[in-house]
């Protein structure tokens, strides 16, 4: 079953968090420290919350999977095709790019790499060879590259 459409408001404000967990978010947005804040005072108080689940750099979780998640759809959304399957174990997967595509078992051309790899290639801090030849990024078959795809444009560039 698809997942719904994680909508630009959202899917930004997780990217901001993510890419910059130690920077205070500007506009209307919070810092990432904030809102762990805010929920715990909350919880404090006796009110439902939903948990946080710290990962690097003081993040929680569910914005680390909503930062990976939207920017997966992005890719998706601007290189339609099933020729190659973008994996980021363990918050999503997709098809993208045009070509010849498969129907059935493992996919010939797989790109595979971590949540925090994959948002630094996605927002352009991580280029697509070093992050190949560092071995942080996995690419195997023929058209496995995604070069010219990445960085996804409007998104704001993490320091990592």
């Amino acid at each position: 079953m698809a997942r719904a459409r994680i909508s630009d408001a959202v899917g930004l404000a997780a990217v901001v968090a993510a890419v910059a967990p130690q920077q205070a978010v500007v506009s209307e947005q919070v810092a990432p420290q904030q809102v762990v804040s805010e929920r715990q005072a909350v919880a404090a108080e006796g009110e439902a919350v939903t948990p946080v689940h710290p990962v690097a750099g003081g993040l929680d979780r569910q914005t680390l999977a909503t930062a990976v998640r939207y920017t997966l759809q992005l890719l998706a959304e601007r290189a339609k095709g099933n020729t190659v399957e973008v994996r980021v174990p363990p918050f999503g997967a997709v098809q993208c790019i045009e070509g010849p595509g498969h129907t059935r078992g493992t996919p010939p051309n797989v790109v595979e790499t971590d949540a925090q790899t994959w948002l630094a290639l996605a927002t352009g801090s991580l280029e697509w060879m070093p992050g190949v030849e560092s071995g942080r990024i996995h690419a195997s078959g023929q058209r496995a590259d995604l070069r010219g795809y990445i960085p996804l444009a409007g998104l704001p560039r993490s320091a990592a």
